[in-house]
């Protein structure tokens, strides 16, 4: 894991810099005119300042290589959360933002070294501190959600899903009790959710040790609940719908997960999986993410 973002304060590269990010701070952003902002998804000054402290230092000042970046990274957030939210092309991009193909190269390198993951998992645990809660759940739930594929999306990871009756890929996602997502993972649509789960759940215990329950729907049941327990040593709790029951009824403990869903769903590049590589799906739905927490840090106190 990498460094934070350094918060000491330092002499500016230019005088008439108005950010703090460190490509305006060390690098060669402060070179460039500041950009106004004019979209409801660009952060505000109070969700950049949560936010902030939480990003990871680039490469270039940990000595790993790469040169001083040029654009600034706030606005590098911004153009990325447009994408996401607003469903556009990479080449679609608004002009007042730099050109696509840096913010292009600028989403690459953190999917390809994993900042964004980091980002992402020190948001949710600053989410959940927030509310009152330790860092790391002890409970989780577990559901797929099945999306249509667009025509970019390759044979070798899409599938036909028999129950959904989709032709696409299958998101396996598991969250914690609020509902704040702990794993993503992108499948073709014809992965089943015990084969996913067999996938995940050595690596949900490997990074989150403190769980010890899931919750799951009827899509779970089998043997995959005895060796979670023999295994992993964890508790896979099955809530399934009665069948005396007609049209739409909260299950719980399920609900949370569904929850997360429509969340997502928010995001019109989610609405449909558009991405040529799986773990760039995983990406996409970890901005997501990440900008809903951000806008969950910076919201004001309810009276």
């Amino acid at each position: 894991m990498s460094l934070l973002y350094v918060l000491t304060p330092v002499d500016f590269n230019s005088s008439d810099v108005s950010c703090d990010c460190l490509a305006h701070r060390f690098g060669n952003a402060a070179d460039r005119p500041d950009r106004a902002r004019a979209y409801d998804t660009d952060l505000t000054d109070a969700e950049w300042e949560r936010i902030r402290p939480l990003l990871p230092v680039p490469a270039w000042m940990e000595g790993r290589g790469g040169r001083p970046e040029g654009y600034c990274h706030r606005v590098m957030l911004d153009a990325i959360f447009y994408v996401v939210d607003g469903g556009i092309k990479w080449r679609a991009m608004p002009v007042d933002f730099p050109p696509w193909h840096r913010v292009y190269a600028f989403f690459r390198r953190w999917r390809e070294t994993g900042l964004v993951a980091e980002l992402h998992d020190r948001l949710r645990g600053t989410v959940r501190e927030a509310q009152g809660r330790d860092a790391e759940p002890t409970a989780a739930v577990i559901d797929s959600q099945s999306v249509k594929a667009d025509a970019v999306v390759g044979s070798t990871s899409r599938g036909y899903d028999g129950g959904k009756k989709i032709n696409g890929r299958r998101r396996h996602l598991i969250c914690d009790t609020t509902g704040v997502l702990l794993m993503i993972n992108v499948t073709a649509g014809s992965v089943t959710d015990r084969q996913a789960a067999a996938d995940m759940l050595p690596v949900l215990r490997d990074r989150f040790p403190t769980i010890a329950r899931l919750w799951a729907d009827g899509g779970y049941t089998g043997t995959l609940i005895t060796w979670a327990l023999a295994a992993l040593h964890l508790v896979v709790t099955v809530i399934k719908r009665s069948d005396d029951v007609a049209g739409f009824v909260v299950l719980p403990r399920r609900w949370v997960v569904e929850r997360t869903f429509a969340w997502l769903m928010r995001s019109r590049r989610l609405a449909r999986d558009y991405e040529r590589r799986p773990d760039t799906s995983e990406v996409m739905i970890l901005w997501s993410m990440t900008m809903l927490m951000t806008r969950r840090l910076a919201a004001p106190a309810r009276a």
